[in-house]
């Protein structure tokens, strides 16, 4: 199991990489302030606060347009375990969902909501 959640790991290291890379100059630099942590699933507090144990990705903290009124730094999570369970521990339907993951969280933290995310095709 350990080889594979480093596998997973390179992965999406990778399919982040490549996904900031095509975001324009300006919307990319912003992003590259944003920290990216990686976990297998959602832990149990997370779980107790209401977050589904196969969320695929989580934003935390406040939003762009609030960040200094809050002290919590935000940063996007990825749920690895679970983004290789729905895609059907097919790497390339990984990496997608990888990168559509990261830019739904990244679009939360600027402050889109569930359904501007949807119109723009980052359910």
């Amino acid at each position: 199991m350990a080889a594979l959640w480093d596998k997973l790991q390179s992965l999406a290291l990778d399919e982040v990489e490549a996904t900031l890379l095509a975001l324009p100059e300006p919307l990319r630099e912003e992003a590259r302030q944003l920290p990216v942590t990686l976990e297998r699933a959602p832990n149990a507090d997370l779980q107790a606060d209401g977050i589904e144990a196969d969320t695929l990705g989580l934003f935390v903290g406040p939003d762009f347009a609030s960040e200094s009124h809050v002290p919590m730094p935000p940063q996007i999570i990825l749920f690895l375990e679970n983004i290789w369970d729905m895609a059907e521990q097919d790497e390339d339907w990984f990496c997608d969902e990888v990168g559509t993951t990261y830019l739904h969280e990244l679009g939360h933290y600027l402050g889109l909501d569930e359904d501007e995310l949807m119109k723009r095709g980052l359910e």
